[in-house]
């Protein structure tokens, strides 16, 4: 071991070498939503299409949904039906406890909705040359350029998350050559004015918006007095040529340079605010940054902005063998990859592309980012585009902490005490018990009941309850890599608390004396009893005991950190060494459910219990390697064709389990050239994969797959626990040389990796709190301890 200094000299060759291939590009315009390019600041985002003749660029803000605080306590009489409920269990009537536990359903989550659309119209389109679209994600702008009747077109955009503003620069090589009309709609409500040389849209959000697989009349509704209000406010300043605005237009005439400002704000005030009576100021908010905008100059706006994108981007690097990419659009580049080739480069651009996306949609104060990140151009979006709980919102940050983002995770963090407030009331008058819950969905309002719409929904599906068990983890896994105890005190540990207390609460005894819940649903998976029945509601299931074991021994960590020991921590203490054991059935796969039944669908795409193995920790080759075989074998019964987002959870399964070239495998099969939505046609066009702009394809479009392929990768290279760092646990063979710096370890360490011929060849780690941990490679450990700030090399 030796301790080293990095300076700034000599990490930028480095940076220089893996940064400048990192951009998506495309010889034509997009033509569909899967195809355009997404920029955002973290709470504003543009779905760029890059068009000739009319550039359509789709605009939404993170705090724009349909709804307004919800009302916890709509169902009064929901927990007087579990008893009942508990009975049919009892005397194992499956059909009965599936029919009763429509009673313990509530209303239905809000969408996320589409601020609107700007066009950009261009008077001639003929003879273009030479047309390039690309995105660079190593400082987050975006750029289209061509050549037209010898003329050179250049359009340059990015949103500034320091100066809160949208900006397009639109350049030409010749004077007066700039000719376009910017116009605006949207499917919500809205009205234009004209004042200032400033065009200003104002409209409102429905209150509102049924799911879109809800088959009801009057599915959007609208209230001038109610719902979220918005703002997006457009300037433009030109070097030369003429402006004019009308109520609805901005006209640049005989322009070279021009620079349009678009700002954008909302009345959303808080999770418990009415947005219309109780909104903040959107309109001066929106008027405020354009103006303070307008008066910087554009290279300054330009500079902090990357300089502030790249603070965060710039902590990771990965490099693998010859990462040369080809010279070939993205889209043919991943068409390619899905019949085979090789592409190191681009397996590098799509882990990088997910941190990009993570940057881009989870900068708000108490907004995560949602099941589409931030970019939705549908009013009646896939699933309301909602907070998905049952695995979807949580895997959107399974890459926050060890893609070196933590600030990143804050947004969901935040989220959590939200849910915790309204979950309080879900609690008591859905279940009759203390603590707090959440459900399979939730929205902007923190919505924590069971969905359905008051007996229409699907039980496996409407009515899991282990929402804010699985959320509350969030907590104690980032704990573990800032090793924050004022905040784990202050903030985290009464969330952790009530999560806990309402599983201890909400459990029963089985005849044997353990716990467990009852009832309970695996998240959308139905089993078949011995007899035929194919049912949603059991006893007993192991996907909420894996989700409850892992919340209670965080909790039981977070309690010894701050030397709390009391009663409650002792009941905790009590039902944990009770608590159900896992069962391993006749085909050697981990149980899901209590008896050894049959899945409906034996290759279905959720893997819930298997909670324990991951993203939790209780499960694992080393500490319960009979448990970690049985989830092995359940990955090999479930099969490898599954939608995005399971790829993206099975790539950290089989890297887990040790497994690098599975998990390859899985990560080859997550990149799998799938076609726009509109596009398929044929049966066989329907699969889980990547989009032509590396968007995850569920399909459709969901987000989650995208930070799950990323953090999978950061998996296959290092895992850690509280006290160890496991180095090059899951190396795939395709991956022989490489390095990746910058990543996270639980245990408060910043960790670098080089190895070569499959071999680690050196090893650095940085403390960011002092510090012991052991690192682990090859069987071979070593323990070092380090001070804050203090770093170590080891060479192997």
């Amino acid at each position: 071991m030796k301790l080293i200094n990095l300076t700034i000299l000599l990490l930028i060759p480095i940076l220089a070498l893996s940064q400048s291939n990192l951009k998506l590009n495309y010889n034509k315009p997009a033509e569909y939503f899967e195809e355009s390019l997404v920029i955002g600041n973290g709470k504003v985002g543009a779905s760029i299409f890059g068009g000739i003749a009319s550039d359509k660029i789709y605009l939404n803000d993170a705090t724009l949904w349909s709804g307004e605080p919800c009302n916890p306590n709509n169902n009064m009489n929901a927990y007087k039906f579990i008893d009942p409920i508990r009975e049919a269990l009892n005397q194992e009537n499956y059909r009965l406890a599936d029919s009763l536990i429509h009673y313990v359903q509530g209303e239905f989550s809000q969408s996320y909705a589409p601020l609107g659309t700007m066009y950009i119209d261009f008077n001639d389109s003929n003879n273009v040359t030479n047309y390039k679209r690309e995105l660079n994600i190593s400082n987050a702008t975006s750029k289209v350029s061509y050549d037209q009747s010898g003329t050179h077109f250049i359009r340059e955009y990015f949103i500034s998350h320091p100066d809160s503003i949208f900006l397009i620069t639109l350049s030409a090589s010749k004077k007066s050559a700039i000719n376009c009309t910017l116009r605006f709609s949207s499917l919500l409500k809205f009205s234009s004015t004209s004042s200032n040389s400033t065009l200003k849209i104002n409209g409102y959000a429905p209150y509102h918006a049924e799911p879109s697989y809800r088959n009801v009349s009057n599915p959007i509704r609208f209230d001038k007095n109610r719902g979220t209000r918005f703002s997006t406010y457009i300037k433009s300043k030109i070097t030369d040529g003429e402006i004019t605005y009308t109520d609805s237009t901005i006209s640049i005439s005989n322009c070279s340079k021009a620079i349009i400002y678009v700002s954008i704000a909302t009345s959303f005030n808080g999770f418990d605010k009415d947005p219309a009576k109780e909104g903040i100021d959107n309109q001066q908010i929106a008027l405020n940054q354009l103006n303070a905008a307008v008066k910087k100059d554009i290279k300054t706006i330009r500079k902090n902005h990357i300089t502030d994108y790249q603070h965060l981007f710039n902590r990771v690097i990965f490099g693998l063998n010859n990462n040369d990419a080809p010279d070939l659009s993205t889209d043919t580049r991943l068409l390619n990859y899905s019949k085979g080739a090789l592409d190191p480069n681009l397996e590098i651009l799509y882990f990088q592309y997910g941190r990009y996306l993570l940057i881009s949609s989870s900068r708000t104060a108490g907004v995560p980012a949602n099941l589409q990140g931030l970019w939705n151009p549908y009013i009646r979006p896939p699933w309301s585009c909602n907070y998905t709980l049952n695995i979807n919102a949580e895997e959107n940050y399974w890459m926050a902490e060890t893609g070196n983002l933590s600030e990143l995770h804050e947004p969901l963090l935040q989220f959590i005490n939200n849910l915790a407030t309204t979950g309080n009331i879900t609690a008591k008058i859905y279940y009759g018990v203390n603590g707090w819950t959440a459900s399979q969905n939730s929205d902007i309002w923190a919505l924590t009941n069971p969905v359905g719409d008051f007996g229409q929904g699907d039980p496996n599906w409407a009515n899991w309850n282990m929402g804010g068990t699985w959320m509350a983890t969030h907590l104690w896994e980032h704990f573990t890599f800032t090793q924050d105890t004022v905040w784990l005190r202050k903030y985290a540990y009464d969330l952790l608390k009530g999560a806990a207390q309402f599983c201890v609460e909400w459990m029963v005894k089985n005849k044997d004396g353990y716990w467990m819940t009852a009832p309970c649903t695996s998240p959308e998976n139905k089993y078949i009893t011995n007899d035929g029945y194919k049912g949603s509601t059991l006893y007993g299931g192991f996907a909420d005991i894996g989700m409850i074991k892992e919340l209670l021994l965080d909790f039981r960590k977070a309690s010894e950190v701050l030397n709390i020991q009391n009663d409650f921590v002792q009941t905790t203490e009590t039902v944990l060494d009770n608590i159900l054991p896992y069962r391993i059935g006749k085909k050697g796969n981990l149980q899901e459910w209590y008896y050894d039944w049959e899945d409906e669908d034996a290759h279905h795409r959720h893997q819930s219990h298997l909670f324990g193995l991951y993203p939790g920790h209780h499960i694992s080759t080393i500490q319960t390697y009979d448990l970690a075989n049985a989830c092995k074998k359940t990955l090999e019964i479930k099969g490898d064709e599954t939608t995005g987002w399971s790829k993206g959870w099975r790539i950290n399964l089989w890297a887990r389990l040790g497994d690098g070239n599975h998990a390859y495998k899985m990560f080859r099969e997550l990149l799998k050239y799938t076609k726009p939505d509109k596009l398929q046609t044929e049966p066989g066009d329907h699969h889980g994969g990547t989009y032509p702009n590396l968007f995850d394809a569920h399909p459709p479009f969901q987000i989650d797959g995208n930070f799950g392929g990323s953090a999978g990768v950061i998996e296959m290279l290092m895992q850690s626990t509280e006290n160890c760092i496991y180095l090059l646990p899951a190396l795939p063979d395709a991956w022989p040389s490489g390095y990746i710096n910058g990543i996270c370890a639980r245990g408060g360490f910043e960790v670098s990796l080089k190895w070569d011929n499959s071999h680690l060849v050196s090893s650095e780690f940085t403390a960011k709190e002092s510090n012991t941990t052991t690192i682990v490679y090859n069987n071979i450990s070593k323990k070092i301890s380090l001070e804050k700030g203090e770093k170590i090399k080891i060479d192997w």
